[in-house]
């Protein structure tokens, strides 16, 4: 069931009518949003709330386990057998295709003919984002951050609860799960503030992201052969924004939702692309994955504990595995490589030379480079392939071809849109997004709103899926 239906606001209605008008105690309120959560993931596909299932039982068992043993190798082996649980569902249903392919490239490079059988493998919706969730809850019981959650009910509904089931944020047992302990009920200022957040993700995805940038990125990368510089730019700079829009506006959505019933979900974004510096954008986008890579990757490879070179290896490692993530093709891996190495410059050029960063000017310009280089990264991340994503780059540095494909009214929209996202997040940068809300005044909050809702009804809802959906 996607966001920007209508079949899912009708869905959430009857979730907060029940919520909220059905008197039921706090348990029976749990279990209603922890069927309404298998109801929500079930329209896709029902058989896959299996998955869900067996990560759920295995990952309750083994953190129970690991709560009440004391013996380090017993401890060890339960989550072991969390971790293989949840990466081999990974790997077989994101990776399995990805995997079978290269070994058939490998036999081929020693002459060996292999002719795989054909996989049909169905990619369960969001099963990267629950697989690193739940497996965040049984690495922080081994090394005893937390304490079990207290009930099975309550682990469930975390690993299941619907708002940001199927593509974030992902959030920290310790986050979450306390919050399930004692009823909820989401202040007036919280639900109207939730609402509020649902109707600027709905507007981010609906209006900026499918109805006036994915055509011009589809067809810029659709295009199949070299394109004018201009064109290219455009249609990079439009992917720039879909994705932000899509994603950020999911994030949003799910933000809002939770807060109406009364949950509070951490940030997802922070205004990147105003980011100073590729750091400061990893600060800034994803957050729920960027803090996950380093908390469980980056940190137990060594961190920067262990020397600059060793540091730097590190680094590109989280990176190029954060690829990997988001996408079963090597395009992804070099997108990670690139921000890898885009951070190992940045950190070396930082401890050699030195400089404070003073003065607008001089910020604006770093931003303003480190946006675009953001941008080139996305090439990779988008394209279909590596000559799609050559073919992109190739045009986009005046190794191109002489037939326009984009309308100079897109090109103009993109352009300006694109202008303002920049001006804006790198004026903002340093603040969230509820923060802004809490300080504009009611009457442009209000002229605001009815803006997005009107257009919104223009629009309608796209039913378009959204992007992360399929990582």
């Amino acid at each position: 069931m996607l966001f920007n239906t209508t079949g899912f606001l009708v869905f959430l209605l009857v979730v907060l009518l029940l919520y909220y008008i059905i008197p039921l105690s706090w348990k029976q309120k749990k279990g209603m949003l922890l069927l309404a959560s298998y109801i929500f993931y079930g329209l896709w596909n029902p058989p896959l709330i299996i998955l869900l299932w067996i990560s759920t039982v295995v990952d309750w068992t083994a953190g129970n386990k690991m709560a009440a043993l004391k013996d380090p190798k017993k401890r060890k082996y339960w989550l072991l057998l969390s971790i293989f649980v949840n990466l081999g569902f990974l790997a077989f249903f994101k990776y399995g295709n990805f995997l079978m392919e290269n070994f058939q490239i490998v036999l081929g490079l020693i002459d060996i003919s292999y002719t795989p059988p054909k996989w049909d493998i169905l990619l369960p919706m969001g099963i990267s984002f629950y697989t690193f969730q739940t497996m965040s809850y049984t690495i922080d019981l081994y090394k005893r951050r937390m304490q079990p959650a207290k009930t099975f009910l309550d682990f469930a509904l975390y690993v299941t609860f619907f708002p940001q089931l199927v593509a974030g944020p992902i959030v920290r047992a310790d986050e979450l799960i306390p919050q399930f302990y004692a009823p909820k009920k989401a202040t007036q200022h919280q639900f109207f503030t939730g609402l509020l957040l649902l109707t600027i993700g709905l507007f981010q995805k609906t209006v900026f992201a499918d109805s006036l940038l994915s055509g011009v990125s589809d067809t810029v990368f659709g295009a199949g052969s070299l394109l004018l510089p201009l064109d290219a730019w455009v249609g990079v700079l439009a992917f720039s924004g879909q994705i932000f829009f899509d994603f950020a506006g999911y994030s949003l959505c799910a933000i809002g939702i939770a807060m109406m019933l009364g949950i509070l979900l951490p940030d997802n974004f922070r205004y990147p692309y105003g980011s100073i510096g590729f750091s400061e954008f990893w600060r800034k986008w994803h957050i729920s994955l960027s803090t996950w890579l380093r908390d469980y990757l980056y940190i137990p490879l060594g961190g920067n504990r262990n020397g600059f070179t060793r540091t730097q290896i590190n680094l590109m490692l989280t990176m190029l595995l954060g690829g990997l993530w988001h996408g079963a093709g090597w395009t992804f891996v070099v997108w990670g490589f690139l921000h890898g190495l885009f951070l190992t410059v940045e950190r070396f050029a930082k401890s050699t030379f030195k400089v404070k960063i003073e003065g607008v000017g001089m910020k604006l310009f770093l931003a303003f480079l480190t946006f675009n280089c953001i941008n080139i990264t996305w090439v990779f991340f988008r394209a279909d392939d590596f000559k799609n994503a050559i073919d992109i780059l190739g045009s986009m540095f005046f190794i191109h071809g002489s037939k326009p494909v984009l309308m100079t009214s897109h090109i103009v929209l993109v352009l300006a849109l694109m202008t303002l996202v920049f001006f804006g997040h790198f004026a903002m940068r340093k603040l969230s997004l509820v923060s802004v809300i809490k300080s504009t005044p009611k009457w442009l909050l209000v002229l605001a709103w009815g803006i997005m809702m009107f257009g919104l009804m223009i629009v309608q809802t796209t039913g378009q899926q959204f992007i992360y959906f399929q990582f």
